[in-house]
């Protein structure tokens, strides 16, 4: 458990909570911590999906400016990376994960966000990509998840003016994908996330690296690799359980034991 971020696991769904106020800023120490509670998630057999958290108040303000502004060229470059390898960790973890989403998200906390396969918010949330107000571009994913997201036009518009977005606008944008009441967000992403405690855990993990992957492929090696992820499901309890209920008991009577 680190002093800014911790890994809170309880039925399966793991809870990686930023606790960093008053905007859970992100500085070296939670890049670091952030990056321990992901590994930690993706290795974990009793995590079966995971919602990054900021709390009530706000998911997060972005980077540590004030730490940002002392830090010299060499430093910042070893900064970025890290703190873009660490969203990639995030993205990477091999389960669903959901972002659930108060108050802001914005620079470094959106660029965050992205990195879940969902992302649920309250209905008074605000995001955006500020960093050119500062004279800076976006640094952790941000010009390529968010092109990637809502399309290369779009993008832009955002990442040029840095204008914060209300709730509705990134809805039909679809920079976030559900929006509730403030205060149901972190139940509605428990939710969310309920739903595959009981899954196919390989299967899922499969269904994710065939979609990611194939996001950075031309679409003929995108369906090669569909086609290596799928039969390689034959090797797994995942596929014996789930078909064999289905035959016995009908769809959707399988119990999984994520092995």
């Amino acid at each position: 458990m680190g002093e800014f971020v911790r890994l809170e696991v309880d039925g399966g769904i793991g809870t990686i909570r930023l606790e960093r106020p008053p905007v859970n800023a992100i500085n070296g120490q939670v890049t670091a911590e952030l990056a321990v509670a992901a590994q930690e998630a993706a290795e974990r057999s009793d995590v079966r999906a995971v919602i990054l958290y900021g709390g009530e108040k706000t998911f997060c303000g972005g980077a540590d400016v004030k730490e940002m502004v002392t830090r010299s060229y060499v430093e910042m470059r070893s900064f970025g990376a890290k703190l873009q390898n660490t969203v990639a960790a995030v993205a990477a973890i091999p389960k669903p994960v959901v972002a659930a989403i108060t108050g802001y998200a914005l620079g470094g906390g959106l660029e965050l966000a992205m990195g879940a396969d969902y992302r649920i918010a309250g209905d008074n949330v605000k995001v955006g990509q500020p960093e050119i107000l500062l004279g800076i571009i976006p640094g952790a994913g941000g010009t390529q998840r968010l092109a990637r997201l809502i399309g290369p036009s779009k993008a832009k518009d955002l990442v040029f003016t840095g204008r914060f977005v209300k709730a509705e606008e990134a809805l039909s944008l679809g920079l976030v994908d559900q929006l509730v009441a403030p205060d149901d967000v972190y139940s509605a992403a428990q939710k969310w996330a309920g739903q595959f405690v009981n899954g196919p855990a390989v299967a899922l993990a499969q269904a994710k690296a065939a979609i990611d992957g194939g996001l950075d492929m031309d679409l003929a090696s995108g369906l090669k690799l569909e086609t290596q992820l799928f039969t390689s499901l034959w090797a797994t309890e995942d596929q014996t359980t789930g078909m064999t209920s289905f035959v016995e008991n009908g769809p959707g009577k399988a119990t999984f034991e994520g092995k």
